[in-house]
Parts: structure tokens; sequence; C-alpha cells
């Protein structure tokens, strides 16, 4: 569905200009998970008679839109080429997992998981224990092709809005102390804050009179709560990030 901007829901545009979002993008620091179709290749060996299965595959492609949510809508991100150079020339602390969760398969500071970035995206070679119970249950699952996605954890550093807003260039992340994944699914990699949104969104265009009327007035009273909580910014501040009552806000509406 389409969101159009209203007088309570400002457009990006207007956000920008009355200094309630930031002019260079989406706040530093913001957490993402991001998943993308990838094949997935798993190939065994054996090494000192330990039995091993290598996992190779890209847990990011760049250049390529996917959408996501905001206060004020949907817009299109991107992950831009070169978005990776910086963190994984620090040598950053990421971990293999399945679906974001559960006990590390491999990880890059033992040296069982590799990262590198090319042409395509964020490529990861992961080099598992075939004897535990879970590296066998995900290569079955990978060689069965019930498994045949990849999704990445990580921290915006540093973005770029287009000139009308509606598509967000990330330009640099943080990979560390974040995970690469194998997933069940590689749906739309909304935060949990845009998930949420686009949720409130929707059931709103299903509500009319008194329950409309609640949620309207419910939405207001969390803005004017997060507004008087939160700690006033300087005004450099103000026009350098989001507005935080904002994101409170967001966080609370289903609560």
């Amino acid at each position: 569905m389409t969101t159009t901007a209203t007088a309570t829901a400002p457009s990006r545009r207007e956000a920008v200009e009355h200094g309630t979002a930031r002019l260079d993008g989406v706040a530093s620091g913001t957490a993402r998970q991001a998943a993308f179709r990838s094949q997935i290749r798993a190939t065994r060996s054996i090494e000192d008679g330990k039995e091993f299965v290598t996992l190779d595959g890209y847990a990011s492609v760049t250049d390529i839109n996917y959408k996501m949510w905001d206060w004020y809508g949907e817009y299109d991100e991107r992950i831009a080429a070169g978005a990776f150079d910086k963190t994984l020339a620090a040598d950053p602390d990421v971990a293999y997992l399945l679906n974001h969760t559960g006990m590390t398969m491999a990880r890059t500071v033992t040296g069982t998981l590799q990262l590198s970035a090319d042409e395509k995206g964020l490529r990861t070679i992961a080099k598992l224990n075939a004897k535990r119970v879970d590296v066998s249950d995900l290569i079955i699952a990978v060689e069965d092709e019930n498994v045949t996605e990849m999704s990445f954890a990580f921290r915006i550093v540093a973005g770029q809005w287009s000139p009308d807003y509606m598509e967000y260039t990330i330009t640099e992340v943080d990979l560390d102390r974040g995970d690469v994944s194998a997933v069940n699914y590689g749906a739309n990699p909304y935060t949990s804050i845009s998930a949420r949104a686009q949720q409130a969104l929707e059931a709103i265009d299903h509500l009319d009179g008194a329950p409309l009327r609640a949620a309207r007035d419910r939405a207001a009273a969390r803005l004017e709560h997060a507004e008087q909580s939160a700690p006033a910014a300087p005004a450099e501040e103000r026009k350098a990030g989001r507005d935080k009552a904002t994101e409170l806000a967001l966080l609370s509406l289903d609560d």
C-alpha cells in the first residue's frame, strides 16, 4: 500500500525543512537487518580427521533497492557499493548464525568466517563443524533448498537521501558485533520500528468512527508524553538527527 502525507503526518521534506529529520539520512547507529536471496553453496571436506562443511553465499547484494518504512510512509533503500570497505578493513567481530539467533556456528575472530566485498555484495565463507547437531540440520536444509537466503545485522554509519526523499542510500555500515545469517525467508528488511509503523498504518486504513478517533487520540497522547519526557536537544543536534520524540512514540505504538 502507499501512504500519503497528511497534516498530522508531515512529509520527509517538511520534516527536514523543520529540522525534525536528518539532512543526510537515517540517524547514525540505527540498527538494521537486511535479507537477500542468495545461492548458498555447501561443500564438505575432511581436515585432520574432522568433517567440516563450508557454506559460501552472499549476505548482502549492493545497489539493489528494497522497501522500507518510517513515520512518513514507504521508501526505497539500498546499500551502496563500497559501504563495507571501512568496516571490513577494521577486522570486525562477526558471527554466523541461523535466523539471527542461537549459538555461533562460525566467527571472524576465530578464522572460521571470512567476509569480503566484491562487485556483487558482501560474500561470506563459513567453515562449520559437521559434528554439531544445529550445523547438521542447517546443512540438510541448505542441500534440500529449504533454506536459500541470507541476511546480515549491522549498524548504519552514513547515508544520503535522494532529492525527493523517497530513496535512502546507505554509504557506510558497521558490522562489528553484528552477524550474517542463513534465513528462512528474505522478507523486506524492516526494522522493528518500521514493521510496527507499517502495521499501525495498515490498521488505521480499516478503522472508522469511534475506533479511528480513539487511535488518533492515543497517538497524540503518546507523542505528547514522549515530547515531555525527552530531554531538549541543542538546535544543531535537532538539525543533525531525527526527532527523538517521534522515535519513542513509534516504539510505543503497539504497547
